[in-house]
C-alpha cells in the first residue's frame, strides 16, 4: 500500500525544523539512532533521498522540500481531526494578520468555521499589505500572520518561522471589454505594494511603455477599478474577481513571477495560549493550503 507513516512524517518535519538529528531527537522523545531509523524507513518508502546529512546538520533535498509541504498539511489535518473528535475547545484571543491578496473565498470559509466551531475564541483580524503584516508580526503585535512572498521583492524570512501554504502565478488582468492601447494604463496599489513593484519592474525591463492610470488603497478597490475598465493590473490568480475580469492574452507583455503565501508562527509552548495558537495555525493550514 502506498501510504506514509504519520510518526515518520512527524519526525521528518521535526528534523528539518530543528536543523539536526541531535536537536530533533529529544523533541520526538527518541534516541538519535531511533530517529535516524525512522527517517531511513521514510526515505525507503518515498524511494527518494529526502535529507542531506552533513556535520552542520540536515537540509531537505528537492524531493524533501516537496514532501515537507505535504507532510505539514497532513499532520495539521491529523491534529485538527484529533481535536475535533476529542471535543477540544479553543478559547482566549488570537491576533491574526492576513495579506488581502490571499484567497478571498478561503478567508470567508475560515471565518465561517471560526464563528461556527469556536465560540469561545476571540479573533482579532488585520487585513493589509504583506510588508505591514510581516512587520507587525516581527514586532510581536500579531500572533499569527499570512503573508505573500515574491522572488526578488520580499525579505528573506526565517525558515523555521514560515510554513508554505501555496504558490500561484501572477497574471496580467483587465476588464473583458478593455481595448489594447499603448502606453499601457496600469491600475495599482501604492508603491509599497509588492505587486506594484513587480508590474512596474517587469514592464520597465522590457522597455514596455506604461503609465499609472489609477491608484487604489486596497485590493478590493483595485479589483473594482479593473472590472470597471480603468486599466490593466497585476494580480495573483486567487485574487482575480470572478466576473468581468479576464487574463490578458498579449504576447508582448512580460512574464511575471509566482507568488508564494506563507504562514508565520512562533514555536509552540505548553501554555494554554501556546496550544491555542498552534491549534489555530493548523486550522489555517487546513483551510488555506492547497
Amino acid at each position: 500500500m502506498n501510504t506514509f507513516d504519520m510518526e515518520q512524517l512527524r519526525s521528518f518535519v521535526t528534523a528539518v525544523d530543528a536543523g539536526s538529528l541531535t536537536a530533533a531527537a529529544p523533541q520526538r522523545c527518541l534516541s538519535q539512532s531511533a530517529l535516524s531509523e525512522q527517517l531511513r524507513k521514510l526515505e525507503q518508502r518515498a524511494n527518494q533521498t529526502l535529507l542531506v546529512r552533513s556535520k552542520s546538520g540536515v537540509t531537505p533535498t528537492a524531493a524533501g522540500e516537496k514532501l515537507l509541504h505535504h507532510a505539514r498539511h497532513l499532520l495539521a489535518l491529523a491534529d485538527v481531526a484529533w481535536r475535533d473528535l476529542q471535543g477540544v475547545t479553543l478559547s482566549g484571543e488570537i491576533r491574526l494578520g492576513i495579506t488581502d491578496y490571499c484567497r478571498p473565498d478561503a478567508i470567508v470559509a475560515l471565518l465561517a468555521r471560526y464563528a461556527r466551531d469556536y465560540p469561545q475564541l476571540r479573533l482579532r483580524t488585520t487585513m493589509g499589505k504583506s510588508a505591514e503584516i510581516d512587520a507587525a508580526w516581527q514586532r510581536g503585535d500579531l500572533d499569527l500572520a499570512v503573508v505573500m512572498r515574491v522572488p526578488g521583492l520580499s525579505r528573506v524570512g526565517e525558515a523555521k518561522a514560515e510554513t508554505r501554504l501555496f504558490c500561484e502565478p501572477l497574471l496580467w488582468v483587465s476588464a473583458s471589454a478593455l481595448s489594447w492601447v499603448q502606453p499601457l494604463p496600469l491600475v495599482l496599489l501604492p508603491e509599497g505594494c509588492m505587486l506594484h513593484r513587480a508590474a512596474c519592474q517587469a514592464l520597465s525591463r522590457e522597455h514596455h511603455p506604461w503609465f499609472v492610470r489609477h491608484i487604489s488603497s486596497g485590493v478590493r478597490g483595485l479589483q473594482d477599478a479593473v472590472a470597471a475598465g480603468l486599466g490593466i493590473a497585476c494580480l495573483n490568480r486567487s485574487a482575480m474577481p470572478r466576473e468581468g475580469v479576464v487574463v490578458v492574452q498579449q504576447p508582448s507583455l512580460p512574464r511575471l513571477p509566482e507568488a508564494e503565501f506563507v504562514l508565520l508562527s512562533r514555536p509552540a509552548d505548553q501554555s494554554e495560549f501556546g496550544q491555542t495558537c498552534a491549534a489555530f495555525a493548523e486550522i489555517l493550514q487546513q483551510t488555506l493550503a492547497y
